[in-house]
């Protein structure tokens, strides 16, 4: 008798009957009726025939137990099919090949948990509890600490002014804060909205500053609306007032010194610099003055113009053209669209409407260019803000007002760009020359602002949307190495977009040739928890940019190859607790990053988060023999660039056809001195002759 299969269950039938039972012979598979003649019967149909044991003919099992023996084997099964997968993939992760993962070169350990860093100069600043500290980005040095608040530090910025930083923070209740950080000295110029009445009180939401610090925006929001505020910022004055003081500080008053303290693991070799800063809290500083309340645009409604010609008065200056606002549509015309648009797409309308969210702003502030329409008597100085650049939460247009108003002035733009599609991102270059408008519908638009033209217009892919835009610095592929070129580039842009499937994209445009759009990370199918949460370009390595992945890893990519180079980590008792929104920061002019890296032993023991203990690690690229020579020798020179036929089009237009007459004159001159010489041994061949027949 042969024995019953233990992962099935039978009925538990004994008799003498079924043991006295011999072998039979079953069929595989379903019976069927077979064809009438032989020759359309199978060949191999004695392999679909099987010899069975009686015992192995078994009997349906009663209820419950049939249901039972189903959940058991589908469990065996799917069990089964998941010790597959994960060995499948354990295997298939083995044989990738896996980058050079880099540490960290100094740790700055700390007793608060860090919300937030910025770089400037030779400073990092970093907000945390109840304030924000200062060190010395080379060697991790604190050099001084500013606690002076009952909430803590949530975002932090600091602006080079040159000799000067403008330092500005944001604390848990929306306040700002903008500080001014000069030599030896931290004053606090003002907090910009803060109210005595806690029920006025509004919350800063955004904020920006102007490439060299001349003006600065505010978002904010309180009692139920939503507006954006503009302010000069005073820093020829700041300038002033430090270094002439006009109060005399009370020397009574003792000012808050802090003396330094080695942070592990730096050494005390390495504690070269030896800086006191104080805080000037008796200094009075200029306060920035405020020019300007833009609120968001009203929703288009039935005309208030009696006539056409009110609707053409009111465009005479062409202020707010294409806006959409100044119209002779009536309300009742509105009404019968609406009605007929809600009857005709009624099936798609049917259901539950989300709630309507406050309308947000994105906003940058311009330079002077010829795109860029201005009144003739504004004359600004080149390097300076002129336009403030607003677009809003579902709005086609993209608004630009001038700077050179005051309070007192009626806020109208001065310029619209509208959009086919509501603009979900926006993002300007750090040298301010490239602006880039991506709509909701994933078509993006670029623009040069410098030279006053569109680059293209070009599309993601299908339900691909845009997310976040980064620019990378403009450089060439010579020789198998990215490079810079040296000297300005013009109407050349390369930036990375961050798409909301975790995908990555490089969009290359290169005048009026029209952009280009290559992938450089496909959107993960498979492995979910490597879905790129973050991207940060790298100034120091020409074509390189930080990815950050919800896995907590972090890889140094290659877009020009593309493939990653390495990887960076924090050691192995540290991990990025909240990976998807890593808090780190890198330097644009300095070849490192910063990262916050969290113990993970500790987190389940402590009470609050703000008692974990954390760590800051320094990660310098020049200190990676890998990325070494590629941070030190990264620059091409102008004359492999003329040299190189690959490369005419980084060179602006005037100097490529200046280049090519000096190249052709060059061209010319050699072949009239050939053309000289030739002629020179023709007479001399020519009077040898004459001379020989003379002889003869």
């Amino acid at each position: 008798m042969f024995p019953a299969p233990p992962s099935v269950m039978t009925s538990p039938k004994g008799s003498r009957a079924q043991k006295l039972k011999l072998p039979t012979l079953t069929r595989k598979g379903t019976l069927e009726v077979p064809s009438p003649t032989e020759k359309d019967w199978s060949e191999d149909d004695e392999e679909d025939w099987v010899f069975k044991g009686p015992d192995q003919e078994q009997d349906s099992l009663p209820q419950p137990y049939r249901m039972i023996n189903k959940l058991v084997n589908f469990l065996f099964d799917h069990s089964w099919e998941i010790i597959e997968e994960r060995d499948a993939s354990r295997k298939a992760e083995l044989s990738r090949i896996q980058p050079t993962i880099y540490p960290p070169l100094l740790e700055s350990k700390l007793n608060k948990m860090p919300n937030c860093m910025a770089i400037s100069q030779d400073y990092v600043f970093i907000g945390g509890t109840k304030g924000f500290s200062i060190y010395n980005l080379y060697n991790a040095k604190r050099i001084y600490v500013w606690e002076k608040l009952k909430v803590d530090v949530t975002y932090i910025w600091a602006t080079d002014l040159g000799s000067e930083i403008l330092i500005a923070s944001v604390d848990e209740m929306g306040i700002i804060r903008l500080f001014y950080f000069y030599k030896d000295g931290l004053y606090l110029i003002k907090a910009i909205n803060e109210a005595d009445d806690t029920s006025k009180q509004t919350t800063c939401i955004k904020m920006e500053i102007s490439e060299g610090g001349d003006f600065a925006a505010f978002l904010l929001q309180g009692a139920g609306d939503i507006w954006l505020d503009v302010y000069k910022l005073p820093k020829e004055s700041w300038l002033k007032e430090v270094e002439h003081p006009q109060l005399t500080i009370n020397p009574k008053k003792k000012v808050r010194q802090l003396q330094l303290n080695t942070l592990d693991p730096v050494t005390a070799d390495n504690l070269e610099m030896d800086i006191n800063i104080y805080f000037r809290g008796d200094a009075k500083l200029s306060v920035p003055v405020y020019i300007m309340k833009i609120k968001p645009p009203k929703p288009v409604a039935g005309t208030t113009f009696k006539s056409p010609l009110e609707v053409f008065a009111k465009i005479e200056d062409c202020c707010g053209l294409g806006s959409g606002q100044n119209h002779f549509i009536k309300d009742s015309q509105w009404e019968r669209q609406a009605a007929i648009f809600n009857d005709t797409f009624r099936k798609y309308l049917d259901g539950e409407w989300e709630e309507e969210l406050l309308s947000m702003a994105t906003f940058h502030f311009l330079l002077p260019s010829c795109i860029i329409a201005m009144p003739v008597e504004v004359k600004s100085p080149p390097g300076v803000a002129c336009v403030i650049g607003v677009h809003w939460t579902g709005s086609h247009n993209f608004f630009l007002y001038s700077l050179n108003r005051t309070l007192k002035d009626k806020v109208d733009p001065e310029g619209v760009w509208p959009c086919a599609a509501p603009i979900a991102v926006s993002q300007l270059s750090c040298c301010c020359s490239y602006l880039v408008l991506a709509c909701e519908d994933g078509v993006l638009t670029l623009w040069d602002l410098a030279k006053g033209l569109s680059l293209g217009v070009i599309a993601l892919p299908e339900r691909c949307f845009c997310q976040s835009i980064h620019f990378l610095k403009y450089f060439l592929v010579h020789e198998g190495q990215n490079m810079y070129p040296e000297g300005p580039v013009k109407s050349q842009m390369k930036c990375v977009v961050l798409c909301t499937d975790a995908s990555l994209q490089l969009v290359a445009a290169t005048g009026t040739q029209g952009p280009t759009l290559s992938v450089l990370v496909e959107r993960p199918v498979k492995h979910l928890d490597e879905a790129i949460c973050a991207v940060a370009p790298v100034q120091a390595l020409p074509g390189m940019v930080l990815t950050f992945s919800s896995n907590g890893s972090v890889h140094l990519m290659d877009v020009a190859k593309p493939q990653i180079v390495c990887a960076f980590a924090p050691p192995r008792s540290y991990h990025l607790a909240v990976p998807w929104k890593p808090v780190f920061v890198v330097s644009l002019y300095h070849p490192c990053f910063l990262l916050r890296g969290d113990h993970p032993d500790e987190i389940g023991s402590a009470s609050q988060a703000k008692d974990i203990p954390n760590s800051i690690f320094y990660f310098n690229f020049e200190a990676y023999p890998l990325l070494e020579q590629i941070s030190r020798n990264c620059t091409i020179p102008q004359a492999n660039v003329l040299d190189d036929t690959t490369f005419p089009q980084v060179l602006p237009l005037e100097e490529r056809c200046e280049n090519f007459f000096q190249k052709r004159f060059r061209e010319l001159v050699k072949n009239k001195v050939k053309e000289q010489e030739y002629w020179t041994r023709l007479q001399r061949y020519s009077s040898l002759l004459q001379r020989e027949n003379l002889n003869k």
